[in-house]
């Protein structure tokens, strides 16, 4: 039995070229799309495990002043959030930085929840400091911020300026 000489045919080894060639490029697109949505899939659960930490530490600061709500009814207002803004955040390389930074600066000053606001508003200065002297690191990068807004009240908000410290 005879196997016929298809791969000479000019029609033939355009057809092979042509399916490598669509070979080639279906697979680099591929491994793009796999790769887009994968950043931003990991970008989401970084943004997911972020809130649900500080949904954690609401909660149980909420709860441990749920339990001398009887005794102390009478207290003033309480810190019951915190919100940081990263003012320069395109000057940051990565959306997944910004998340990570917000996220250890959060846990830095997470001692304030369930604090009255007129203690955490005498020492403001105090709060500015912690956030302003501490050196933060993500992949192997150090940030320093500078505290441009500070407002304290339930929710308090802050806005820092992210500078890359050698």
């Amino acid at each position: 039995m005879h196997i016929p000489p298809y791969h000479k045919k000019k029609s033939v080894q355009r057809f092979l070229a042509g399916t490598f060639a669509g070979a080639v490029i279906a697979y680099l697109l591929f491994v793009y799309m796999h790769g887009s949505m994968y950043s931003h899939l990991l970008e989401e659960n970084r943004d997911l495990k972020s809130e649900v930490t500080e949904l954690r530490n609401q909660n149980e600061a909420l709860l441990e002043d749920n339990e001398n709500l009887g005794e102390k009814s009478k207290e003033p207002i309480k810190v019951e959030t915190i919100d940081i803004t990263i003012t320069n955040e395109e000057d940051l390389s990565d959306s997944l930085i910004i998340h990570d930074l917000e996220e250890l600066i959060r846990e830095e000053i997470t001692h304030i929840v369930g604090k009255n606001v007129s203690i955490i508003s005498e020492s403001d200065d105090l709060l500015k400091a912690t956030i302003e002297g501490k050196d933060f690191t993500v992949d192997d990068f150090t940030y320093q911020f500078t505290v441009e807004t500070l407002v304290i009240h339930q929710t308090v908000k802050i806005a820092v300026e992210a500078d890359i410290s050698n």
